[in-house]
């Protein structure tokens, strides 16, 4: 199946919103979804960036807070 939304009548939080629900949906069958060897690689190198202090890292929710504190 797949669904259409309406992209183009939908406001920059409904298209947020609706991320989000894809997101938790798909979290909640992440033991059956395969991540490519590539995120792994990824992964490696960000936390190598974060270990060496060269990057930092800040909580989800305030991101997604700070972000949707931008939007109009």
């Amino acid at each position: 199946m797949i669904a259409h939304l309406p992209l183009s009548e939908m406001t920059v939080e409904e298209k947020l919103q609706a991320m989000e629900s894809l997101w938790e949906d798909l979290c909640r069958q992440a033991e059956g979804l395969p991540a490519p060897s590539w995120h792994g690689e990824i992964l490696a190198e960000r936390e190598a960036v974060l270990a060496s202090g060269g990057e930092t890292a800040e909580d989800w929710e305030m991101a997604k807070k700070a972000i949707r504190e931008t939007l109009p």
